[in-house]
């Protein structure tokens, strides 16, 4: 089964609190939070205690997404460092969460050859496993896919990243696979043959444990603008969730359309209904 959730606190929570978030959702009736970090990650451990208490209270699953601000291709030194560093931050505050996995944009290209960055990306996220697991934190580290063709991250690179280093799975962005492909990526059999590839490549310790974001995005030749709410936008959805079903692939899809909430209820019903019916 797939769960449905979305990134961050729903806009119909009663207060702008992770706990109120949590709660919501579970009113909801749906099954899974992204913890949003993007900006930075200021909880503390005491309020992550609380959070975790109230998640595995509401049977909430969690998941986190760390900063923007990770490039492990910079050329300053300094800031591949600092990227590493907010990784590793993102994951401690993830365990203290219960959180399963932390989500992130990992390089951008920079003029640099595809393969050299793939090299550079793979070696600093050893890196990052190593120190985690000096500390017993076995979080999923999940490299998404990118909206930008300027941005490091298509679906060969995620999966080769998630073959050579130990601990890392995808997230698969479908929304950003199709605006950076300018509106390509948008049929059953093209969403078929990313979740094959993806499949084939990593096995059933993906397939058992799958990421996913959706939205509606607008996007243009250089790729992804912004996102939109599902109907407003060209994203086939329901082609979309009958391939995540005929896949028999099992994990979390989490919404990031404006409107959150909506959204992730308008896929989880596709979902169900469409189960219903085969």
């Amino acid at each position: 089964m797939i769960k449905f959730g979305t990134a961050g606190i729903p806009l119909s929570a009663k207060t702008g609190t992770t706990e109120a978030g949590i709660v919501r959702l579970k009113e909801l009736g749906l099954e899974a939070m992204e913890v949003e970090f993007v900006r930075g990650v200021q909880m503390k451990e005491d309020k992550a205690g609380q959070v975790r208490a109230v998640a595995e209270r509401e049977n909430i699953a969690l998941t986190c997404h760390a900063p923007y601000y990770i490039n492990l291709n910079s050329p300053e030194q300094e800031k591949v460092i600092a990227s590493r560093s907010r990784l590793i931050q993102t994951a401690r505050v993830a365990k203290l969460l219960g959180a399963t996995s932390i989500v992130f944009h990992a390089a951008f290209y920079s003029g640099e050859s595809k393969s050299e960055v793939l090299k550079k990306v793979i070696n600093e996220l050893v890196k990052v496993r190593e120190e985690l697991a000096k500390e017993g934190n076995h979080v999923i580290l999940r490299p998404e896919t990118t909206g930008k063709p300027s941005q490091f991250g298509n679906l060969a690179e995620i999966i080769i990243i998630s073959q050579e280093v130990p601990g890392v799975l995808p997230c698969i962005d479908f929304s950003h696979l199709h605006a950076r492909e300018n509106g390509a990526v948008n049929s059953y059999e093209e969403f078929c043959a990313i979740l094959e590839q993806t499949a084939e490549g990593l096995a059933g310790r993906w397939t058992e444990n799958a990421h996913f974001h959706i939205s509606g995005i607008e996007y243009g030749q250089k790729g992804e603008k912004k996102h939109l709410v599902l109907k407003e936008a060209d994203l086939k959805y329901e082609d979309l969730i009958k391939a995540l079903i005929n896949s028999g692939i099992k994990g979390t899809v989490i919404c990031e359309s404006p409107n959150l909430e909506e959204d992730a209820i308008l896929l989880q019903k596709t979902y169900i209904d469409f189960l219903g019916s085969s």
